[in-house]
């Protein structure tokens, strides 16, 4: 009999942990049912009313039936009842509920003891009709399990037994992996492991019982990628994101007077259908450091004057030389979570009235009449922006980021870009197409940004995307084919010309190769009105499916089945007591392999400490060698003023060797001073940890550890449970170590200018002291005597550190390894337990849906982690 649910997600998550498989016994439906309305209390937040639920016997089909009145009478306090409302509200609109039919009294029942009521899967076949009252959980608790046709019963429907048989035989469902989606699969094996943990929460907490319970812990996981966006104003990176994510008016664009001042994210808001704004502001103190710089170390010669008089304006409606107290509270009368810094949040309807709302936390607006309009504007004070976006499948997993190009002079604002740009697993670079290889910004903004995105980032991919592709002067051409003709042959010139350019960028290469650079030319006007050009040639359509590929949770699914698979074959495996001998033979086999396995991976990291002290080495006497022409070069700038530089060199001491200007590049004296010893490495640390996916760290070393553990399934197929445990605690190790490398990376790479600061504070401290005439030269003086006297010991005090943390990962990558799995081996091969429930049948049910997974073909060939 086949089970037909696909109008039903609900339904079929439920079905789902009952395919191909027998039922084990009533409690398991009973379970099912109840859980429901717990699951979603739990997932909200609201766990706290459970209790008022099971007093009413709210059940999931009359969870959906819930009326205002009841809901006021389940959850009395407003701020709970608002969200649960809100969280119902949206739980409806994007799924059915279990049956929608109208709910109405039923007949008198018959006698049940001639006419059980129908089970869980009969009423998924036949929904309870509008005359019909569902049955309740203790009638399907005794309701009689299923059966394999209709053919067995008798004329008024009534199961024909057996002669044989004393019950009825249980029954197979026969619905087919292929019509469930994945997060109908995911949502199902986790209703499966959650009834697990509950008849585990009932045996003694024994060590192999702590332990299963933490590996299910450890079994949820979510997958989020980064996207950063670079570009200037009037590059057309509001309408690009805009067109991309298909929300007209979210980000406001085509305003050449302003400009995005603050970092901007966008996501997906599964949980409400409203749009959100969380602002995040930099603190009370924060605030109170920029205004001191602003009064004692700008004046009207920097070049950062204009951009600092535009923030002052902007929050205080004057000129600062008029505020007394910039700190008083009458200026943050509508913002009181900046004073006590907590996050601001808005809530609107609709992404236009969030847009309009927020435009005085994110856009620098330089037309004095919209400044007058705007009245207070509050985004100098404003660290960043999410924007929450409701049911957008693009932001589902992945967080797209409207970045400025060079950080920021406040710290925090800084730190928290250096951060994501170093997170980003991918890199928008946008720019007119009309000016994508003579417009020098974006080419500065990637080069500054190079190495904190390569070696000391994560980034596997950078698209260089030439906006405003069709604009043309179209009166030139008679026809809509010799425009669009026209169109596409530029966008050709111009690609060609972006990628001729990317093999001239040496600083840039040296940490991205060739299949890493795509060029995109897109039209986000044409995406819309199609005038010119088709949806696909104005090439968003291949942005999106990028998006898709990495919001694609097919190994996140997989991998979390896999889990769930390892953990039901070790509880069963613990339940097999005959094959001790056996057990004792695997155990050894895998220790004598696990020693193998990490000689190999200690080899590796070991080959790759020795090639890093070597460079390291020259890096050193690179450093020692050009120290004198390096400090002439960070304190004696040609083309630069005294009085201008004065300045610039106060600001740099009391950034501890940081400035940043609203024009120009960034300058870093501590970079300046390591710049050698990274140039040393920087080969050797992309060769040693790739960021592309289809590479791994240390030669692919961790990639290829293994147990051999497939093999000795096929030797020993009495110990095959616990075998299959291994293999998934292998594999989610190995995930783990990736991640856990990935970020390691990018400390042991900034490693060697993080040591040069602090060898630099001692000076900077002092410097910062000295005011008066001469102070620039005393200044200089300062910094000069110590980087003379230290110099000898601190480039070899950066490699070494650089070393030491080297040495350190690589303890913890065979520690993990070796600690973990011997644990796992121990345990599933030295214990035994009867006392452990039999989940054959759960066990059968992930096994298959991981095979239907493991096998499923992927869409399209997206990037993976």
């Amino acid at each position: 009999m086949d089970v037909k649910c696909d109008s039903d997600e609900a339904v079929r998550t439920r079905a789902a942990c009952y395919c191909f498989s027998e039922f084990s016994d009533a409690d398991f439906l009973l379970w099912d049912m109840d859980t429901f309305v717990k699951n979603k209390l739990h997932e909200w937040g609201l766990s706290k009313w459970i209790p008022n639920f099971e007093d009413e016997e709210i059940n999931e089909q009359s969870f959906y039936l819930l009326d205002d009145g009841l809901i006021h009478q389940l959850i009395p306090k407003g701020g709970p009842r608002m969200i649960f409302k809100g969280k119902l509200k949206l739980l409806k609109e994007t799924q059915n509920p279990p049956s929608n039919q109208e709910v109405v009294a039923a007949p008198p029942p018959e006698d049940k003891s001639m006419t059980p009521p129908p089970s869980f899967l009969e009423m998924v076949d036949s929904p309870p009709s509008a005359t019909q009252t569902p049955p309740t959980p203790q009638e399907m608790l005794y309701s009689p399990p299923p059966v394999p046709s209709t053919s067995d019963r008798d004329d008024t429907g009534k199961r024909l037994l057996d002669p044989k048989e004393e019950t009825p035989r249980k029954r197979q469902c026969v619905i087919s992996p292929d019509s469930f989606s994945e997060s109908v699969i995911r949502a199902g094996v986790r209703h499966t492991i959650d009834f697990v943990t509950e008849k585990l929460q009932n045996k003694d907490n024994t060590r192999l019982n702590a332990f299963l319970k933490d590996k299910i812990k450890d079994l949820m996981t979510e997958k989020r990628e980064l996207v950063g966006v670079f570009g200037k104003t009037g590059a057309g990176k509001s309408s690009l994101i805009n067109a991309v994510i298909e929300e007209k008016e979210l980000l406001p664009s085509g305003d050449v007077d302003a400009c995005t001042s603050v970092m901007i994210k966008l996501e997906a808001n599964m949980d409400t259908p409203r749009y959100e704004a969380h602002i995040e502001f930099i603190t009370p103190e924060e605030w109170k450091d920029e205004l001191w710089s602003m009064e004692n170390v700008l004046d009207e010669h920097d070049d950062d004057y204009s951009a600092t008089k535009e923030k002052i304006s902007a929050l205080y409606e004057q000129d600062w030389k008029e505020i007394s107290n910039g700190m008083d509270n009458k200026y943050f009368k509508e913002i009181p979570e900046f004073l006590q810094s907590r996050k601001k949040i808005i809530k609107c309807d609709s992404a236009k009235e969030l847009a309009a709302k927020c435009v005085k936390y994110t856009r620098n607006d330089s037309n004095v009449e919209k400044c007058k309009e705007l009245k207070r504007q509050y985004w100098p004070l404003v660290k960043c922006v999410t924007l929450r976006v409701p049911g957008n499948d693009l932001l589902q997993h992945v967080t797209i980021v409207d970045l400025p190009g060079t950080g920021d002079r406040n710290k925090s604002r800084d730190k928290m870009w250096k951060e994501i740009v170093g997170n980003c697993s991918t890199v928008w670079i946008v720019t007119e197409t009309t000016r994508a290889t003579a417009e020098k910004e974006p080419w500065e903004i990637l080069e500054n940004a190079s190495s904190l995105m390569g070696n000391g980032g994560e980034c596997q991919h950078i698209h260089f995307i030439c906006t405003k592709s069709d604009q043309i002067n179209d009166s030139d051409f008679k026809s809509r084919d010799e425009v669009r003709n026209r169109v596409l042959e530029r966008n050709e010139k111009a690609k060609h010309g972006v990628m001729k350019q990317f093999s001239k960028e040496n600083e840039i290469k040296k940490h991205f190769s060739d299949d890493s650079f795509k060029v995109f030319t897109v039209s986000s006007k044409e995406f819309l009105k199609n005038k010119y050009l088709e949806r696909d040639e104005t090439e968003i359509p291949q942005l999106q499916n990028f998006l898709k590929d990495l919001n694609d949770s097919h190994s996140e699914t997989l991998n979390y089945v896999s889990g769930a698979r390892g953990i039901l074959s070790l509880i069963q495996g613990t339940r097999c007591m005959e094959v001790a001998g056996k057990k004792a033979e695997v155990y050894k086999e895998l220790e004598e392999k696990m020693r193998d396995e990490l000689d190999k991976v200690k080899k590796s990291v070991e080959e790759a400490h020795s090639a890093f002290e070597s460079h390291l080495a020259e890096g050193v006497e690179e450093s020692l060698r050009l120290c004198d022409k390096t400090m002439k070069s960070i304190l004696e700038p040609p083309r630069t003023k005294g009085s201008s530089f004065h300045k610039i060199l106060k600001y740099v001491v009391q950034n501890n060797g940081a400035y940043k200007s609203k024009k120009g590049k960034p300058k870093n004296l501590n970079e300046k001073l390591s710049s050698h010893l990274t140039d040393s490495i920087d080969a050797e640390f992309k060769k040693t940890f790739p960021n592309e996916s289809n590479s791994g760290p240390f030669k692919n070393v961790i990639k290829e550890f293994s147990l051999n553990t497939e093999t000795l399934i096929q030797k020993y197929d009495d110990v095959k449970l616990q075998l299959t445990f291994l293999k998934t605690e292998e594999d989610k190790l190995k995930l783990q170590l990736h991640k856990i490398v990935r970020d390691r990376k990018k400390k042991i790479y900034s490693s060697l200018t993080d040591t040069i600061e602090a060898n630099m504070k001692t000076c900077y401290d002092e410097a910062k002291e000295i005011c008066g005439p001469g102070s620039l030269l005393k200044m200089r003086e300062i910094i000069l005597t110590h980087v003379h006297g230290t110099r000898n010991t601190m480039f070899e005090m950066a490699k070494k550190n650089m070393l030491t943390q080297l040495d350190a990962l690589k303890g913890e990558i065979l520690k993990k390894l070796e600690e973990t799995l011997m644990e796992s081996i121990e345990l599933a091969l030295k214990t035994d337990s009867d006392s452990f429930p039999d989940v054959s049948g759960e066990l059968n049910i992930v096994t298959k849906y991981y095979t239907h997974l493991e096998g499923r073909p992927e869409e399209r060939p997206g990037p993976s982690n």
